[in-house]
């Protein structure tokens, strides 16, 4: 941990990785799970738009409530609502009762974290920390999600094994990684019981979420939210659904796959703090960006599956660099009582720009297993990389102005 760190961020990054644990292996059953039970590519996509446009919805509405109720409340309610989802996804198979729960719980079809949970924990970190190790500490907030969330991947394959242990079949063997899901938000619910309340704001609440930061707050999210459409035609569970189809893989071999991405995607975060303190916060996530897009545009151009998994390597090992590094510059650019609401605005586009691209994507795998998810994904990326270069090269947090 950076020097002079509280211990509460201690237990946030224990909060953060325990999700992407779950996160990981929910992201590669969830279709999988869904086809088991008959449903279409199409109405797989649907489930998975709702996902995210849940999420986005209720993160947008949580980030501007956030500055009138104590933060770490809001937390554990959001625990309450992932236990309920685990448990209801057990509960139900239908496809109408399954689309309502993804779209109102905390099921994430992505590798990345697009929960209510994020604005709350990134506000509350950032009082953690001095300004001058804040990128640092959002690294490894980053890198122990990734790290833990490839074991998530991992573990996708223990339905398998407990087919060939416990002679259960598939259906019901992933119905209980749904309530291990489950249990994860009941040992979140714990930690997050102790958090110290210094760590909560001092100050007066704002009359407004958003003030002075307003519009540099909300063109960020503009940018991020082509970013975030970009990124939903080549979410985790999609990725897995191509690679089902495309190369006949099986959900233990699949698992493997998504396990190293994610010790990549790990760390790979960790160099993101050195290489921004050399070149600032800007040219870290547009340069590092920019070559993983090249890659994964590469990936459905290869004519097997080797050469597909090393070029979804090179991505990966670059794809997540800028995810620290885009938090600890939006909590950098606005006031303090602004960060709740400043993390949930511009990490909601991550949600509901990207809810509509799964539908589409669905849709494009039904036409054709080439995987021009994948190529649409990487080119807008490219456009969004370019986009941001040009609008903040010069916007520069306080640490990079002395």
């Amino acid at each position: 941990m950076p020097p002079g760190v509280l211990p509460d961020a201690k237990l946030l990054l224990s909060t953060r990785a325990l999700r992407a644990f779950g996160d990981g292996f929910v992201s590669l059953l969830l279709p999988y799970y869904l086809t088991l039970l008959g449903y279409s590519v199409l109405e797989i996509g649907a489930i998975i738009t709702a996902t995210l446009l849940g999420s986005g919805l209720m993160t947008l509405g949580v980030g501007f409530i956030a500055h009138r109720f104590r933060q770490r409340k809001l937390l554990e309610a959001a625990s309450i609502l992932m236990i309920t989802t685990g448990v209801a996804f057990v509960l139900t198979t239908d496809f109408w009762p399954l689309l309502v729960i993804a779209a109102v719980g905390t099921i994430n079809p992505s590798s990345g974290d697009v929960s209510v949970f994020l604005p709350l924990e990134h506000s509350l970190l950032v009082r953690t920390v001095r300004a001058e190790h804040r990128t640092a500490l959002f690294a490894r907030y980053s890198l122990a999600a990734a790290l833990v969330g490839a074991l998530g991947a991992q573990a996708a394959a223990l339905p398998g094994l407990a087919q060939h242990w416990f002679a259960l079949d598939a259906r019901h063997a992933i119905q209980l990684m749904f309530l291990l899901y489950g249990a994860l938000g009941v040992l979140s619910l714990c930690i997050y019981r102790r958090l110290s309340p210094q760590i909560e704001p001092q100050d007066a609440p704002p009359a407004t979420p958003l003030g002075k930061s307003k519009r540099i707050v909300y063109t960020l999210a503009a940018i991020f939210s082509l970013d975030s459409f970009a990124g939903g035609f080549a979410v985790q569970s999609l990725l897995a659904l191509w690679l089902f189809d495309r190369f006949e893989l099986s959900l233990v071999t699949t698992a493997t796959i998504f396990f190293w991405t994610g010790i990549l995607s790990a760390f790979s975060q960790l160099a993101a703090a050195r290489l921004a303190s050399r070149i600032g916060l800007i040219n870290t996530m547009v340069f590092t960006h920019l070559p993983s897009s090249v890659f994964l545009i590469l990936v459905p151009l290869m004519p097997n599956l080797p050469l597909a998994l090393l070029f979804l390597m090179l991505r990966s090992a670059l794809s997540q660099m800028d995810v620290p590094v885009r938090t600890s510059y939006v909590m950098s650019v606005v006031t303090p009582g602004e960060r709740a609401a400043a993390a949930s605005v511009t990490a909601v586009p991550r949600s509901l720009a990207s809810a509509v691209s799964p539908m589409v994507a669905g849709w494009l795998l039904t036409l054709s297993p080439f995987g021009w998810p994948l190529v649409i994904c990487g080119s807008l990326k490219i456009v969004y990389d370019l986009l941001l270069l040009t609008m903040f090269r010069r916007v520069r947090p306080p640490e990079e102005s002395n």
